[in-house]
């Protein structure tokens, strides 16, 4: 009977493991692709763009100027829905006055393609070299910003090409270290998929950064947030803590969010003036 028992237990065991390992993609991509919403119906004028990947794919993005805006935000969303659900966000930044693309991932919204990693981080350089190529800016005003597995999404273009700044908002550590969270118990390196090793992309970068976390956040954990200030970003960096919950928390936090970005981005401007000044006395 306990042999029996044995056997059981580990053929469930088996069963989950294949089962998490094959329903993986529908776990970690969850596109919806209805455009309901837009950023006019919040009162924002926005451009409608389209861009196009190396990998010949039509995805979908807004742009959303703000009045004498010193900075844009390449805002790299979450795992879930499309970028119609990021208004609160989008608005936040056009009162803050700094200018925003977001783009849907491929298989998000209107985008052409299913979502993979590597592909997002194809998504990710396209919308920035549309940036660099059609409105003509310099890696000097641009600031990534990402939330959840965007923060990924952005740490690894950071990697990749000049910004001036990252944000980092309700952001994990790797894949696997949040595949440990769900499943303790079982072998998370050999069944995951993915990398999204955002600790790794962040210990190479020089540029300002600002961590975004709160601690009532239920799918990832503050202190991964917390890890990713401490022992992975370099300086110049801050943290900003928030409350309430995963997708939620910006919003519950109110106007000391809204406080802390700007504060963050006086602080970066403030930087690139202290650099350039020390780049004059060197020359």
């Amino acid at each position: 009977m306990l042999l029996s028992m044995i056997r059981v237990a580990l053929a469930v065991y088996l069963g989950l493991g294949l089962i998490l390992y094959l329903m993986q993609s529908k776990f970690t991509f969850q596109p919806t692709r209805e455009l309901l919403y837009n950023p006019g119906d919040i009162g924002l004028e926005y451009e409608k763009v389209q861009l196009k990947t190396p990998d010949n794919l039509l995805l979908s993005a807004w742009y959303i100027p703000a009045k004498k805006a010193e900075f844009t935000i390449l805002f790299c969303h979450g795992n879930a829905s499309n970028m119609m659900h990021r208004l609160d966000t989008l608005n936040i930044f056009y009162e803050l006055g700094v200018n925003c693309l977001i783009f849907d991932y491929r298989g998000y919204g209107n985008s052409q393609g299913k979502p993979t990693e590597e592909g997002v981080y194809i998504d990710a350089r396209t919308a920035y070299d549309w940036l660099i190529n059609e409105k003509k800016l310099s890696p000097e005003n641009i600031i990534f910003f990402g939330r959840s597995i965007g923060g990924s999404v952005a740490a690894h273009l950071a990697n990749n090409v000049e910004v001036k700044g990252l944000i980092l908002e309700s952001c994990f550590t790797s894949y696997a270290d949040i595949g440990r969270k769900f499943y303790p118990y079982m072998p998370i390196k050999l069944l995951a998929k993915y990398s999204f090793n955002t600790f790794e992309y962040v210990k190479k970068l020089k540029c300002p950064i600002l961590v975004i976390h709160s601690r009532g956040d239920e799918i990832i954990p503050f202190e991964l947030g917390l890890r990713l200030y401490e022992q992975a970003a370099n300086e110049p960096k801050e943290f900003l803590e928030i409350f309430g919950s995963h997708n939620e928390g910006f919003l519950h936090t109110g106007q000391a969010y809204r406080d802390g970005l700007k504060k963050w981005l006086e602080s970066v401007k403030n930087y690139q003036q202290q650099m350039s000044a020390k780049i004059k006395l060197i020359s």
